[in-house]
């Protein structure tokens, strides 16, 4: 006994050795009344200091596993915590669980997906690309909002969201040209939280909802799990098919439409003005309320930036925008945001706050002493570069390679490639997953499900050199 205890570095020795030694009175190896090895004894065991024992004794007292008689030493507590159980039996959990939790399961890609083994050149992500991430700012906004209100960031929070932040998003936002006047904003834990309290929040009157074929794909889970029928537009070269989208509206009737004007995952198309301005127009005129998401449209490589949706919607009501730094920044900090109508943003608050009471305040300060700094723009400027780089070599690639039909990708994070009608990118994902090349096949993207002739080939952090050596196995394997 005690032969098997190691130390790990970095962590206290005394709550190791509590924790130790708590692990051998709940498996039986220490029975209840036994006496324990003095502390001097288990010290030299243990090959620790005897402070240490004595500080893992008492801390054994303190959570009711040991107890003390002076002038004899310490034993296990008679019925220490976890030593008495009642008689088990199993639950069958999957014939417990509602349709809900059943279709989350089925529609969850991440647990169906090829792994990523070590060695494997990956197209999958369209996360950024962490060697770009700028710590040492980070490191210093989190110190001046520590130094400035720790002991309040560290408490409960509001559910609306941390009043600095939204102050400053609503200027960020007025900057894109919205007009503010009547519309506020709540923070959320990204995009995917925003998205989801939205759609749970509206009624489903026709049930059913239109948007761009193919679409992000956590879109369609989140629709679907919300009980949405989805209606697919498809996709011209500066966005989604007004002809048929009008010939759609006229149809029937949706209770909203979800549009990615730019950088569209997973097209990668960005929307044209003109035609932004029909879209809005055609909207306004069949009353459907628009939730836009506003998706990498930081990562503009050329050109001026362009208007989002909610821009041409002017002083109107009609569409809700979801925000976010996630592609841009940092994913690890789970913050975004909805902007709406002032009213619906009071309905929505009081979602958000049964759900998950607010988002981390700690987060969200942090995130706004950052962009309060000037950060922001530096690190744009230098992602953007990085990135265009690595999208133009990667486009050449795509380019000298593979045997494509059609290939889109306006800038962002990803490329997408359409092969002629009948060629199953399964069956090419399987072929190059054997020869250490995963990518994702388009057809998650399909409202319809079509798209087995497509793939998304994502970039941001794939070096140059596999790059290379990764779109050109595509390629000749899909030859």
């Amino acid at each position: 006994m005690f032969k098997d205890f190691k130390l790990i570095a970095g962590r206290p020795v005394y709550i190791q050795i509590k924790d130790y030694m708590k692990h051998l009175i709940i498996k039986g190896g220490l029975q209840g009344n036994q006496k324990l090895p003095s502390t001097r004894e288990l010290s030299t065991l243990l090959k620790v200091s005897r402070n240490s024992v004595i500080s893992a004794y008492a801390g054994l007292e303190d959570d009711g596993f040991a107890y003390a008689v002076q002038g004899q030493g310490s034993y296990v507590a008679a019925t220490p915590p976890g030593s008495e159980t009642i008689s088990s039996w199993t639950m069958d959990w999957k014939s417990r669980l509602n349709d809900h939790a059943v279709l989350a399961e089925e529609l969850d890609i991440m647990k169906r997906g090829i792994r990523a083994e070590k060695g494997t050149i990956s197209f999958t992500s369209i996360a950024p690309d962490e060697s770009l991430f700028d710590l040492d700012n980070v490191k210093r906004s989190f110190m001046d909002r520590m130094s400035v209100e720790g002991n309040v960031l560290l408490n409960y929070g509001y559910a609306k969201g941390y009043k600095p932040l939204i102050d400053y998003l609503k200027q960020y936002m007025e900057h894109k040209g919205v007009e503010m006047k009547g519309k506020d904003i709540l923070i959320t834990n990204g995009f995917t939280e925003g998205f989801d309290i939205v759609l749970s929040a509206l009624s489903k009157k026709n049930g059913s909802v239109i948007c761009e074929n193919p679409t992000h794909h956590t879109a369609i889970k989140n629709l679907k799990l919300n009980g949405f029928e989805i209606t697919g537009i498809s996709m011209e070269r500066d966005g989604i098919d007004l002809a048929e989208l009008e010939k759609a509206l006229q149809q029937q009737a949706f209770d909203c439409a979800y549009f990615v004007p730019s950088y569209h995952n997973p097209t990668g198309i960005v929307m044209s003005p003109e035609k932004r301005q029909r879209l809005m127009k055609l909207m306004n005129r069949y009353q459907v309320p628009v939730i836009e998401d506003g998706f990498n449209e930081e990562l503009r490589y050329s050109g001026s930036h362009v208007a989002p949706l909610i821009a041409a919607a002017g002083s109107g009501n009609s569409v809700i925008y979801l925000g976010s730094f996630s592609k841009v920044l940092f994913p690890g900090l789970r913050v975004g945001w909805v902007l709406a109508d002032q009213e619906l943003i009071n309905s929505l608050e009081s979602v958000k706050r049964a759900r998950t009471i607010h988002t981390s305040t700690l987060d969200q300060s942090i995130l706004y002493q950052y962009l309060l700094g000037g950060h922001l723009e530096k690190y744009l400027k230098k992602a953007r570069a990085e990135y265009k780089r690595k999208y133009e070599l990667t486009l050449q690639c795509c380019k000298d390679c593979i045997p494509y039909t059609a290939l889109s990708g306006d800038g962002g994070l990803h490329l997408f490639v359409t092969f002629a009608e009948g060629f199953n990118t399964r069956t090419l994902l399987a072929a190059c997953h054997e020869q250490g090349v995963i990518f994702t096949a388009g057809d998650i993207f399909f409202t319809d499900g079509k798209g087995q002739n497509t793939i998304r080939i994502g970039f941001s952090r794939v070096t140059d050199e596999d790059i290379r050596k990764g779109i050109e196995i595509i390629g000749r394997t899909a030859r």
